[in-house]
């Protein structure tokens, strides 16, 4: 079958909800926190050149830029469609290609000609070197796009917190261009103590961050869900965070080839007001948000809370329904979901949570639901005398449903 009649069939059987397969992503310069479902044997499974697994990306029609290793199709989430015991793939990219704005809505269409947000899981032992990741007119030097992100800690993910559940956000007030140009200066001499001029946050599970581009930042141990926009351009400034040597590739990665070796243009990528912004904490830090009166949802069998709500590349949502609960839960927009916790039914589809993942197996975890399935509404029930179900819903750009304060 084409792509096109495998996008047809997935969506006509899912009545506009289509299953995902896993998508697992490694990273060289990561070692997994092991938090994100994977099997022990398994967290290494792509090579032990490519790195460990730490990384799970949702409804992503982003490739990986992992360097001249990355394997095809690396990043890329493919829709399942299955019948008769036969299993057929097709990318999301290619689906979204083929259905327009029958998946991802008119809207949408019209304005990006693509589904231009995904998510992921970014689940590392220790945290990650202090980076920054490029604002539209400087990706575009590159032919990408820029790259705002936000940042949630699921419980249901975080039972530890890794070596260092603290992140370095920006830089201090006061702190001074020279200052920062003379660490990137130094980058290849050794330890180039960026985070010296940077200030800490300890992370605080159920809370999020959002961080646009622009702002650098070095991501703590806490297992992180995080929705952003769909590219995958950055570049690391720190040199040597907690004993691991960061090549100096990476330092100059999507700098054009005519900036290289150009201190002054890796200070450029700043955006220096948000950097040193004195209120950086009140202006970026995110509780969840209740969609509507607390008591009104707990009698109509639910919870629903914006987690990501500050960005206007995307948002984000986390959807608990009650033990033994029924409920048809309406969204202007299409968007993804990962199911956190328990099982039931939605729409068409049984959904669950698996405690544990080969690599390459199928789940029934992660799904993408249509614009006209999430304005009519999807049916959700919940089997369950105890346990609730909790899904991470990622949505799309300019989403009607959310308020920006």
């Amino acid at each position: 079958m084409s792509a096109k009649d495998i996008a047809n069939k997935a969506l006509e059987q899912g009545k506009g909800v289509v299953r995902l397969a896993p998508n697992w992503v490694p990273r060289s310069f990561c070692v997994p926190g092991r938090r994100i479902k994977l099997h022990p044997d398994d967290y290494y499974a792509m090579g032990g050149e490519r790195g460990g697994i730490d990384e799970r990306w949702f409804s992503s029609t982003t490739p990986a830029d992992n360097g001249p290793l990355t394997s095809k199709d690396e990043g890329l989430s493919f829709i399942v469609f299955e019948d008769g015991g036969k299993v057929e793939k097709v990318r999301l990219l290619d689906a979204v290609a083929e259905l327009k704005g029958e998946i991802i809505g008119e809207r949408l269409w019209k304005e990006h000609k693509r589904w231009p947000m995904y998510s992921k899981f970014f689940d590392n032992k220790g945290a990650l070197p202090h980076h920054i990741h490029h604002r539209d007119n400087h990706a575009a030097l590159t032919g990408q796009l820029g790259k705002p992100e936000a940042y949630y800690f699921p419980p249901q993910a975080n039972n530890y917190g890794g070596d260092f559940p603290y992140t370095f956000f920006g830089l201090q007030p006061g702190v001074t261009k020279e200052q920062v140009r003379k660490a990137l200066a130094d980058f290849e001499k050794g330890d180039n103590k960026i985070t010296n001029l940077s200030a800490a946050y300890r992370l605080e599970v159920g809370t999020g961050w959002d961080v646009p581009p622009g702002v650098l930042h070095a991501p703590g141990s806490l297992c992180t869900y995080e929705p952003q926009k769909a590219s995958d351009v950055f570049a690391m400034y720190e040199s040597v965070p907690h004993h691991q040597v960061v090549p100096k590739e990476l330092l100059w990665k999507d700098t054009p080839e005519d900036k290289m070796g150009d201190v002054d243009h890796l200070l450029a990528v700043i955006d220096w007001d948000l950097n040193v912004d004195p209120d950086f904490a009140k202006n970026r830090f995110m509780r969840p948000r209740p969609v509507r009166p607390i008591g009104e949802m707990e009698a109509e069998g639910y919870i629903e809370n914006w987690i990501c709500y500050k960005s206007t590349a995307f948002s984000a949502k986390e959807l608990t329904v009650l033990p033994g609960k029924t409920v048809t839960i309406k969204d202007s927009g299409c968007y993804g979901f990962i199911t956190m916790q328990g099982h039931g039914t939605l729409g068409v589809w049984d959904i669950e949570t698996p405690s544990m993942i080969r690599y390459g197996q199928l789940t029934h975890d992660e799904y993408f639901v249509s614009e006209k399935a999430a304005k009519e509404g999807v049916k959700i029930m919940n089997p369950s005398k105890s346990d609730p179900i909790v899904m991470l819903k990622h949505l799309g750009p300019g989403n009607p449903d959310l308020v920006i304060e």
